[in-house]
């Protein structure tokens, strides 16, 4: 995926995907029934940066921004509202963040976890200091 590019009157705003990839995780992760976020292949957790860990953006030529968010679920929750929630939430992140229009985001639920698995904090899905910057 290129970095977005937004034209202004005193220069050029450039935004690099991993920006894009720790707004789309970090409001996953808030989202209510949202466990945790996966990564889709084991091998993407050894070379993958852990604020991206779960979140896939592509853009094909026509430049359409496609999301993939691969998510564990809090057992009890209804899947299509929370899946419709996340949906809703990351597009207008984005959207507000960045006023990159994200023209697909396709939820992956690859697990239900009950409520007896602690939920990870934030602060143990991202970097260390990563918050404080």
């Amino acid at each position: 995926m290129t970095e977005n590019t937004i034209q202004e009157e005193l220069g050029e705003i450039v935004i690099a995907p991993e920006v894009l990839e720790v707004i789309v995780g970090i409001t996953a992760a808030k989202i209510e029934g949202v466990h945790t976020l996966r990564n889709k292949r084991f091998s993407d957790s050894l070379g993958k940066k852990s604020e991206g860990r779960g979140v896939y953006i592509s853009s094909d030529e026509n430049d359409k921004v496609t999301v993939d968010i691969y998510v564990y679920l809090t057992y009890g929750v209804s899947v299509p509202k929370v899946a419709l929630n996340i949906q809703k939430e990351v597009k207008e992140a984005v959207s507000q963040a960045t006023d990159v229009q994200i023209d697909e985001v396709n939820i992956h639920v690859v697990g239900v976890v009950t409520e007896k698995a602690e939920k990870p904090s934030l602060d143990e899905l991202f970097d260390e200091g990563f918050f404080n910057a």
